[in-house]
């Protein structure tokens, strides 16, 4: 039988990975449990990721772009004299808003990162591209202490499992606005 060309492969088996730790942690994550959810033959994932660790890294930086994209539509290039800490409130009520399991899958990742050396990177990298989106806006102290704080309240948010407040976030982030 000829091999199926299957060019969007890499990209299912990344969300199938996603949807694993989502559903059953990182501890649930192995290639196995992989190519059963994504219905591919387990040599698929070996394949794409020859460790779990690159299927985590390709997994984390899946997730950090959709927070990115959030943050980049939320945020003008120009200051626009507008409501930053209006704006960030936004973007952060958009995350947390919708389904999240992808907002809990991105923190479980990122803190996997504190066993798993090979997400580092990744890690890092976001908060560097996050923090320079901000410094469009503040300078690059301010920016990283707004970035902090924005985590903050998500896990606070994610670990109380409560509501998201808005205007406390608000209040808060504009604390940081010089």
């Amino acid at each position: 039988m000829p091999r199926r060309y299957d060019p969007d492969r890499r990209r299912r088996l990344i969300d199938a990975a996603i949807r694993v730790v989502g559903r059953d942690g990182i501890a649930g994550l192995s290639h196995r449990s992989v190519a059963a959810e994504a219905d591919v033959p387990l040599g698929s994932t070996t394949y794409h990721f020859t460790t779990l660790e690159e299927l985590m890294v390709a997994a984390l930086r899946q997730t950090n772009e959709k927070f990115a994209r959030v943050l980049a539509e939320r945020l003008p290039e120009q200051d626009d004299g507008g409501d930053l800490a209006g704006e960030l409130a936004g973007a952060l009520g958009e995350w947390l808003g919708g389904d999240r399991t992808g907002v809990e899958l991105e923190y479980e990742l990122y803190l996997a990162a504190l066993r798993r050396p090979a997400l580092r990177p990744v890690a890092a990298e976001w908060t560097e591209d996050a923090a320079a989106l901000l410094a469009r806006r503040t300078d690059p102290v301010s920016a990283r202490a707004l970035l902090a704080l924005m985590d903050g309240i998500c896990l606070q948010t994610l670990l109380t499992g409560g509501s998201y407040d808005a205007e406390y976030a608000r209040a808060a982030l504009a604390r940081l606005i010089p």
